[in-house]
């Protein structure tokens, strides 16, 4: 146990409270199984985020007992739904009272007010402490970007991929888009015989996106769109977008408008899993906008992605700031076992029809 829990310390850290043996708090064990029951340190934009990831979640994995705030004066408060329970100088009786195994740690200026000596000795009792950034990204498989700093990403082991892990992905992207060429030839014939008798135009759309280290190629694709489309411009696609042909609207409810991006994989400009390839005129807005957006041109471009099986078809900067976080997740944590949980849930997409327009 730390010196802090022997006798009354004047010189404690600030944000600590000095307590003897006969008032230390008793340790904590938990019933493995049981859901984690968590108390969020701090009330600011990372803390307030992490808490709706958290009651979004089921109730039957966590219990978020409330946030905690620098001082007392904000105690009782409710923020996006959880109660300020507490100041900092109130966190060791708020751990044992409402008997808390997890905090997260989300204060925004941790060298004035974090109370180190505390959380050391909560780590001693077996309390779990976690980074709030760290938790969030397990909880939501997202980076909250607008909480990054820029050091964490600059100084993270992540966001590198080794030549063994790239080497797999490149002979898995071709074992897989080989075959797959191969296998859908026929459906491929029928879908171009369909497009030709749906409406005028070629059957096959190039169209040039932004790839590897932001570089511009032409993406092909089944056409799903009538022939001058965006006469007046690109934009975002909407829910029944009067552009889309009728064989259109099928082919991208089952995205078998994709298929013709394998030849893509094949030629090294994309994988078969990664960040989806935006066109130059919505990068440049994006860029603009959404904090480390180029970081996900570190790696291909992929036919499905993270984003793809988790969230909802993006068509604004609003979706796309959302959907960045997932990318900069993938782009952090890629490896062949998420590689391959991604390309089972995108079957399940598929199946389901979700997400397409």
């Amino acid at each position: 146990m730390s010196h802090s829990l022997n006798n009354s310390d004047s010189s404690a850290p600030i944000g600590t409270v000095p307590i003897t043996i006969d008032d230390a708090p008793k340790a904590i064990f938990r019933v493995p199984g049981l859901r984690r029951r968590i108390l969020i340190l701090g009330v600011g934009s990372l803390a307030q985020g992490l808490s709706q990831v958290l009651l979004s979640r089921s109730r039957m994995f966590t219990d978020l007992v409330g946030l905690i705030a620098k001082d007392s004066e904000q105690v009782g408060e409710e923020l996006v739904g959880t109660r300020v329970v507490g100041g900092i100088n109130q966190l060791l009786s708020i751990v044992e009272r409402d008997r808390v195994d997890t905090i997260a740690v989300c204060l925004e200026d941790r060298r004035s007010v974090l109370p180190v000596q505390t959380l050391l000795d909560l780590k001693g009792m077996g309390i779990d402490i976690w980074d709030g950034h760290h938790l969030y990204e397990e909880e939501s498989g997202r980076l909250p970007i607008d909480d990054l700093k820029p050091s964490a990403i600059i100084f993270s082991r992540e966001f590198k991929q080794g030549i063994v892990v790239r080497a797999i992905k490149r002979s898995m992207d071709l074992c897989i888009s080989l075959t797959g060429l191969v296998v859908a030839l026929p459906l491929m014939t029928a879908i171009g015989i369909l497009i030709k008798l749906d409406s005028p135009g070629p059957v096959i759309y190039r169209q040039v996106r932004v790839g590897l280290r932001a570089q511009p190629y032409t993406i092909w694709k089944f056409r799903s769109m009538f022939l001058d489309a965006e006469q007046g411009g690109a934009r975002w696609t909407s829910e029944k977008d009067p552009r889309i042909s009728r064989v259109g609207r099928w082919l991208r409810k089952w995205r078998l408008d994709e298929i013709p991006q394998l030849m893509n994989v094949i030629r090294g400009e994309m994988s078969m899993v990664g960040p989806r390839p935006e066109r130059p005129v919505f990068v440049q807005e994006l860029r603009g906008v959404i904090p480390y957006y180029d970081i996900r041109h570190t790696v291909r471009p992929g036919i499905t992605g993270w984003a793809q099986t988790q969230f909802r078809y993006g068509a604004s900067p609003e979706d796309s700031h959302i959907k960045l976080q997932y990318d900069l997740y993938y782009v952090k944590y890629m490896s062949f076992s998420l590689d391959l949980r991604i390309l089972i849930e995108t079957i399940r997409v598929i199946l389901r029809g979700e997400g397409a327009r």
